[in-house]
């Protein structure tokens, strides 16, 4: 959900690393690493020894439409997002206008919701039998769609535009911290030599922040290569979507994998471009002073009016509006919705999420501990093994996870039929267990990059003072840094629960038969076009979206502060 996770930095504590390589701790990342990959390395066997030959045929007819939608679709949210993302977080950031200090906050709001769900929300707002649509007929007297053109909503324009909405937070979350972290020092030298702000931004804040942006625009583009509630109810055919047809339609598993690889070839181009960009980093980065106010540009007039409505749109178009019909909608079939199933889903949905979350920081924190252990390449090279989960799509993972499993469900079940003559099923295929099991894989470096931030700021004289105390390492762990890290612990933690609670696809693939979570049943409504509901379901999802997304607010507005004043704001 935040940051680019999967870019993880080496171990900064030299002086630390005893353990050796055959250590617990470096032996037990190695095999973590290995687990997490799996799914992975699967599909990509899977599409190199296929157990049928549909290649040919996807090639000669649907293969090119997915590739085309979805390679414009990710056109569309890539400009949208990183335009958006970039404008709105300049001018929180360095100009002063009325209604700054809110659209701060308000800026981030749109994250809280999935994309699948700001889709239905729209299509009951504009659909022909929708409100707006029923007041334009009842204005201009129209009785009929023949009397009148309206845009559809339910097409890869909608799509391209809706989850721009949803999405361009990741480009401003990263492009703000960028822009907080600016050398005063250049702003100024910059204002003497007579260049405005337009000139400033170009030449000296954009070219600074430019890493940070593309982070933020791969992050989202991968997002947007995850969906599939979106593009499904859209009907717009895009490579998720294909997969998912064609394994179960179909019923072409080796199919699914070979669509999947066509996918993982898309993240590696999105990680490789963002890498490309961060070899800049360090000649664009200048020295900042940290305590000193940024120089602030202050805007009147139809300068302020302009700014503050550049800043309402996407917070009006992405929070306020869906929010508000799916408030009216939850009131309206209230009733319908709050059923004994609604509520069991709720709990499958915060035990799953629960249970989930507490298993990438257990792992996240056994990685993240080792590395400041030990360093050294194996590692490192492990901590970004298992950390590639999250540019993996959902869709994509359920892949991977399902064909290993279901083998080992048979070779025990084999094993148990041919020496005692007893069954022993579904093991883990078909369970919560494979569900888990994506979760964690998908989610673990949202939690990794955490802990690893929040390790990084604990004095290696913590660990000096233990080992001369005679605690091992584990017990340095639990005793000295867990109290430490706790917050960024509680944070990574809290990302991961929502994270996993708004995860539609790979729940969709890989719950067990008759097991819905509230993004399951969300999308079924939806399916049989019953929007109203579907919209309690959908107002959950988003008010605990909202927890995540005011701590990270807070934590951004925190990072640069002045002498007299606790939180600078500009």
């Amino acid at each position: 959900m935040t940051g680019a996770s999967f870019l993880i930095r080496p171990a900064p504590y030299p002086m630390l690393r005893r353990v050796t390589r055959f250590s617990p701790w470096t032996l037990g990342t190695v095999m973590l690493a290995l687990l997490a990959v799996t799914p992975v390395v699967t599909v990509v066997w899977l599409a190199v020894h296929p157990s049928d030959d549909i290649w040919q045929h996807l090639l000669d007819t649907s293969l090119p439409v997915y590739l085309s939608n979805t390679l414009l679709l990710m056109l569309g949210v890539g400009v949208s997002v990183l335009l958006t993302g970039v404008a709105t977080a300049w001018l929180v950031t360095m100009c002063r206008f009325p209604g700054r200090d809110m659209f701060e906050w308000l800026l981030i709001f749109p994250l809280a919701i999935p994309a699948y769900v700001i889709a239905y929300a729209y299509t009951d707002l504009l659909e022909y039998a929708g409100p707006v649509q029923m007041l334009l007929r009842g204005l201009f007297g129209w009785s009929s769609p023949r009397d009148y053109w309206f845009p559809e909503i339910r097409s890869l324009w909608g799509a391209m535009i809706l989850m721009g909405v949803v999405l361009y937070p990741y480009v401003y979350l990263l492009a703000r911290a960028a822009f907080l972290e600016q050398s005063v020092n250049v702003l100024e030298v910059s204002r003497v030599l007579g260049r405005g702000s337009w000139r400033t931004f170009y030449s000296i804040s954009l070219p600074a922040a430019r890493p940070a942006v593309a982070v933020g625009v791969a992050l989202a583009l991968m997002e947007t290569l995850n969906d599939y509630g979106t593009v499904d109810f859209f009907a717009v055919r895009t490579m998720t979507a294909g997969l998912i047809d064609v394994w179960l339609g179909m019923g072409s598993l080796a199919g699914g994998a070979q669509i999947a690889t066509t996918m993982l070839v898309f993240v590696i181009a999105l990680i490789t471009l963002e890498r490309i960009s961060r070899r800049h980093q360090k000649v664009y980065q200048q020295s900042s002073t940290r305590f000193r106010a940024l120089p602030a540009y202050h805007l009147a007039g139809w300068r302020a009016f302009a700014a503050g409505g550049l800043c309402a749109i996407p917070v009006t178009v992405g929070f306020v509006i869906p929010v508000a019909v799916l408030s009216y909608l939850a009131v309206l079939y209230f009733e319908d919705s709050w059923t004994s199933e609604f509520r069991t889903y709720a709990l499958n949905s915060l035990t799953l999420s629960s249970i989930a979350a507490l298993l990438a920081l257990g792992v996240a924190l056994f990685i993240a501990y080792s590395r400041r252990l030990g360093g050294g390449r194996l590692l490192g090279v492990a901590s970004r093994v298992a950390s590639l989960g999250y540019a993996m799509p959902g869709a994509v993972l359920a892949v991977g996870t399902v064909v290993p499993f279901a083998a080992f469900d048979n070779s025990v079940d084999g094993f148990l039929r041919a020496h005692l003559g007893i069954s022993s099923g579904l093991l883990l295929s078909g369970t919560v267990v494979a569900v888990l099991f994506a979760y964690v894989v998908r989610f673990l470096a949202v939690a990794l990059g955490q802990i690893e931030s929040s390790l990084e700021k604990v004095s290696p004289s913590m660990d000096m003072a233990a080992r001369t105390l005679g605690y091992r390492a584990g017990q340095t762990l639990l005793r000295y840094h867990v109290p430490l890290i706790r917050g960024g612990m509680l944070t990574a933690v809290m990302i991961v629960f929502v994270d996993c609670m708004k995860e539609l696809p790979a729940t969709l693939l890989l719950r067990p038969f008759n097991f819905e979570t509230l993004a399951t049943h969300v999308y079924q409504f939806a399916s049989d076009e019953m929007l109203g509901e579907a919209a309690l379901g959908s107002l959950t999802i988003v008010v605990v979206g909202l927890i995540p997304v005011l701590v990270l607010s807070w934590m951004i507005s925190r990072s640069r502060v002045t002498p007299g004043n606790r939180v600078e704001q500009g």
